[in-house]
């Protein structure tokens, strides 16, 4: 259809423009955007717009600390209505944010009715809940009517709001602020305020402190939750001079029954016949209690943590929960650190200073930086209201001057309003008042003459002229000014003072020394069983210490391998002949009801692989290894644990050789036997051979043909033994081995009279 005349032709609003430009511009709008108007805070007063824009609302609803309060629905209404045009249950949320004293350190809304509480339960909806200010926010807002800072306005052009907040409250730090933008994102926990005051006190007195000092005023965080940061100091003030890092917060174990004073503090509770249990009285920040408690009672249900028996939730306004160990024997400590690693009764959280400075220019800022700009800010703040001041003096001392004027020639001024039927040109002429104190004169109430008395008006323009000198030599001195803040500063502290119950130090910073080292082993219950391994690899423990000799059931055309006796506790060492050891919990390992389960179901091991030893982890344990090859080396087992199902690498074997020989090395063995195919024995010193975590190894013995038959470890003065054939399994030793001790390597001669004829030294 063709376009008439009159209309525009919708093709011709297209711009040809490459697609990617027009995108990254647009893009980089909206990141502006959400940098600068929404997810970062200012730190002049330690807002985002939308808490700003709550607050200033509250405030035109004059909905003050000792009125009655107004319903959250009207707040959220008119601040969506007037400043925020956004959705009303993001505005609700941040408001409840305000008022929640488990979020926020120094609520900035007082909250009546149902505004969430710390175990997770969101807050009513706002139809039901009411709320005021507080007076930590009438101190945030103190000065907006005082020309401290510009008013903007509103989106839609009816109404202006102010730009930031000019109290002398240091929302910033006081209450933390946490964001996410485009590209960036903040993290800023809370803090106590007589700390902050203290460290804007120093840094005014000189400008130039040094980081160190600062932190000795400026602990670190004050949550809401109490808690305990754990980190060392050195860490804290290192997070704080860069403006990044992180903290350790944990519960606070604490017992409020009576007791041992050390018991208390520990958070025990005697329960009578030697048991005890242990308190939680605080939780670490932004940990919802239930979620906690749900952890907790998992690793109950899971016997991930069998030393903890029961938890109970016994809060009600102040935090209680109740952890009842398995036994009285259990270590309180222990169990402390278990749940520390375990759940989130330890959490980090992060310190990110990035926020938004006087240009609206977001930046990441160390402590000194951010203090400096906000002193910088406040000065700023003090000028303005004095220059406002000023200007309030300058327009009442006008006045006051034509009042005195006024009374000087009352019954003229009478005269001239009664006569004249212009009456101000003629009093403007004939006393030299300006427009104002003329339209003031003629303004006032009859009444009101009996007030004119000289002395009085004399008196009040004497107050303003000398209030003016001292505004003025406030402005000249920046000394003066360093003053004036420092003594509206100190004033601030007294109201927020560790001494008060809002001032008060909740978090307890003190680097963690663990009284037990936490092990995942301590977490298992010790039990002795028997491992069996079969010949295709399945595995299987039973209960107790049975007879390793005992007949045990197989598969059909499986049998026995490997069984021995171990500890629930005890980690076993699994080696293949491609030279690759495996590790296992003997706590992992399936009931011995059935035949077990395949290995190769847990560990990442090649179907092709055969298992050549089966050993159960000691500490410092040596291992004589060795390959077909000839080649071996003594290895530690602390080397050979590994982390993950693909074990670890320990012996490299060519494609034609094998690991044929792990031998645990008892401690008074101090010589190696060796035997190769072509029936040739070798004996050499223990010392010659390194101990090594990974390698081939060196050669042991030397072959014209064939390779190692089997190696072992003795003691060269009781003699080299080994089993006989037959039914008898009798033992044979041969004390006199000089005969075949030589230096490693060498090819060696045939074996004692008797010797298998399988070239194996047996078990």
């Amino acid at each position: 259809m063709a376009t008439t005349n009159d209309e525009k032709d919708p093709f011709d609003a297209i711009v040809d423009a490459p697609f990617d430009s027009a995108l990254s511009e647009r893009y980089l709008v909206y990141a502006l955007s959400t940098i600068t108007a929404r997810s970062l805070p200012d730190l002049r007063d330690g807002l985002k717009p939308v808490h700003r824009r709550l607050l200033w609302t509250m405030r035109n609803l004059r909905m003050w600390p000792d009125t009655l309060p107004k319903k959250s629905a009207r707040v959220v209404g008119d601040a969506i209505g007037k400043y925020h045009p956004h959705g009303d249950s993001a505005v609700y949320d941040a408001m409840v944010r305000l008022a929640q004293d488990f979020t926020l350190r120094y609520p900035l809304v007082q909250g009546q009715g149902n505004f969430g509480n710390i175990d997770g339960d969101n807050a009513a909806a706002y139809r039901y809940t009411e709320c005021r200010l507080t007076r930590t926010a009438i101190s945030l807002m103190e000065g907006l009517d005082e020309g401290t800072v510009d008013f903007i306005p509103t989106y839609n052009n009816e109404d202006i709001e102010p730009a930031l907040m000019p109290g002398l409250f240091p929302n910033l730090l006081a209450n933390g602020a946490s964001g996410i933008a485009v590209g960036m994102a903040t993290s800023i926990p809370s803090h106590n305020v007589a700390e902050i005051i203290d460290a804007v006190l120093e840094l005014i007195d000189n400008p130039h402190v040094e980081h160190a000092r600062l932190m000795e005023l400026f602990h670190g965080p004050d949550f809401a939750t109490g808690g305990l940061i754990v980190d060392s100091a050195a860490a804290i003030s290192r997070a704080y001079e860069t403006g990044r890092g992180s903290f350790r917060v944990r519960a606070r174990f604490h017992a409020a029954e009576a007791g041992a004073e050390a018991d208390r503090l520990a958070g025990i509770e005697r329960v009578g016949a030697g048991q005890y249990q242990l308190v939680i009285s605080e939780i670490p920040y932004m940990v919802q209690k239930s979620r906690l408690i749900e952890q907790i009672a998992q690793l109950i249900a899971d016997r991930k943590l069998p030393i903890l028996e029961d938890v109970r939730d016994e809060s009600d306004e102040q935090i209680r929960i109740v952890l009842v160990p398995k036994s009285r024997n259990v270590d309180p400590e222990l169990l402390k650190e278990s749940l520390y690693k375990l759940t989130d009764l330890e959490s980090r959280f992060s310190l990110n200073l990035n926020v938004l400075d006087a240009t609206r220019t977001p930046m990441v800022m160390g402590l000194h930086e951010l203090l400096s700009n906000w002193v910088a800010h406040q000065i700023d703040i003090l000028q303005r209201r004095t220059r406002h001041r000023l200007d309030k003096i300058a327009d009442r001392l006008e006045l006051v001057e034509g009042f005195i004027t006024a009374f000087l020639n009352l019954d003229r001024v009478i005269e001239i309003i009664r006569t004249e039927d212009e009456p101000k040109p003629v009093m403007m002429a004939e006393f030299g008042l300006t427009d104002r104190q003329t339209e003031a004169i003629l303004n006032m109430r009859l009444r009101s003459l009996r007030k004119l008395e000289e002395m009085e008006l004399n008196r009040e323009r004497d107050a303003l002229i000398a209030e003016r000198e001292e505004l003025l030599k406030l402005l000249d001195s920046s000394a003066r000014q360093r003053t004036r803040l420092k003594r509206d500063l100190n004033a601030l502290r007294k109201e927020y003072g560790p001494e008060t119950l809002l001032g008060r130090r909740r978090t307890t910073i003190a680097e963690a020394i663990p009284v037990v080292e936490f092990s995942m082993d301590a977490m298992i219950e010790k039990e002795p069983v028997t491992v069996i391994l079969s010949q295709r690899g399945w595995i299987r423990a039973a209960r107790g210490h049975l007879p390793l000799d005992q007949d045990w059931k197989f598969k059909e055309g499986d049998g026995p391998a490997f069984a021995l006796h171990a500890q629930t506790t005890d980690k076993l060492l699994i080696a293949g002949d491609d030279g690759r050891f495996f590790t296992i919990g003997a706590d992992k390992l399936p009931g011995a009801r059935g035949f077990g389960e395949p290995i190769r179901n847990t560990l990442d091991m090649d179907a092709a692989v055969h298992i050549v030893a089966l050993i159960v982890h000691r500490p410092n344990l040596q291992l004589l290894l060795a390959s077909t090859a000839g080649k071996g080396f003594v290895a530690v087992t602390d080397e050979l644990l590994a982390e993950t199902r693909k074990g670890r690498q320990v012996v490299n074997v060519k494609a034609d050789t094998k690991l044929s020989v792990v031998r645990p090395i008892p401690p008074d063995h101090d010589h190696v036997a060796v035997v190769g195919d072509n029936r040739k024995l070798v004996v050499f010193s223990l010392e010659e051979m390194p101990v090594m975590a990974r390698g081939q190894g060196v050669g042991l013995q030397r072959y014209r043909d064939g390779g190692m038959a089997d190696a072992i470890t003795l003691n060269l003065v009781a003699g080299l033994s080994w089993t006989m054939g037959g039914e008898s399994k009798r033992v044979r030793t041969e004390t006199d081995m000089h005969m075949w001790k030589v230096a490693r390597g060498a090819a060696g001669r045939l074996p004692p009279n008797g010797f298998p004829r399988d070239n194996k030294f047996g078990s």
